[in-house]
C-alpha cells in the first residue's frame, strides 16, 4: 500500500490550511470601539441643551442614557444643542368617512456638537425618525397609541444621533 496523495487532495488541504490561518487573524469588535476608550469618555463628557417638548425630553433623556449611562458629566468638554420637533398625522383614511385607521409620528432632530474649550463646531446634523401606529376606536386608546408612537420615534432618533456623535468623537 502506498501513501501517495493525489494533486487535488494536496490542493484542497493546502487551501483549508491557508483559509484557517487567514481567519485566525480576524476578530470581531464593535464598529466605533477605540482601543483606549477615548470616544466613550468623550461621549460621557457632553452637556445637553434643555428640551422644550415632551418628545424633545424623551430624545434628550435617551441620549444621556446612551452616552453616559444616565449620569450627566459634572465637567463637560462638549455641548450639544438639540432641537426636536414633530407631530402625528393620519395616513390611511376610511372609505366613506374622514377618520384615519392608521397614523404616523414623524420626529425631526437638529443638533450642533461643539467643543466647549474653543467653541469649535465638531458636527451638525439633521435626523428624522418615523413610527407607524393604528388608530383604535376608543378615544383614550387613540391618544395613547399616538403618544407611544411619538416615544418610539424619539428613542429611534436618539439612537441615530448617538451614532453620529460616536463617529464625530472617535476621530
Amino acid at each position: 500500500m502506498s501513501c501517495e496523495l493525489k494533486p487535488s487532495t494536496v490542493l484542497r488541504r493546502s487551501l483549508l490550511i491557508g483559509a484557517a490561518l487567514l481567519l485566525a487573524g480576524c476578530q470581531a469588535r464593535p464598529l466605533y470601539q477605540d482601543a483606549n476608550g477615548e470616544a466613550r469618555g468623550a461621549l460621557a463628557a457632553i452637556a445637553y441643551s434643555e428640551a422644550s417638548s415632551r418628545v424633545g425630553l424623551e430624545t434628550r433623556n435617551r441620549l444621556i442614557f446612551l452616552t453616559s449611562g444616565g449620569d450627566q458629566s459634572k465637567t463637560p468638554e462638549y455641548s450639544l444643542d438639540l432641537t426636536v420637533s414633530g407631530g402625528v398625522e393620519g395616513v390611511l383614511l376610511e372609505e366613506g368617512a374622514d377618520t384615519p385607521n392608521a397614523g404616523r409620528a414623524a420626529i425631526v432632530g437638529t443638533y450642533t456638537l461643539k467643543r466647549i474649550s474653543d467653541d469649535t463646531v465638531l458636527k451638525t446634523g439633521r435626523r428624522t425618525a418615523v413610527a407607524l401606529f393604528d388608530y383604535p376606536r376608543q378615544e383614550f386608546a387613540k391618544l395613547r397609541s399616538a403618544r407611544d408612537a411619538e416615544t418610539r420615534a424619539a428613542r429611534e432618533l436618539a439612537e441615530l444621533i448617538y451614532a453620529d456623535l460616536a463617529m464625530a468623537l472617535s476621530r
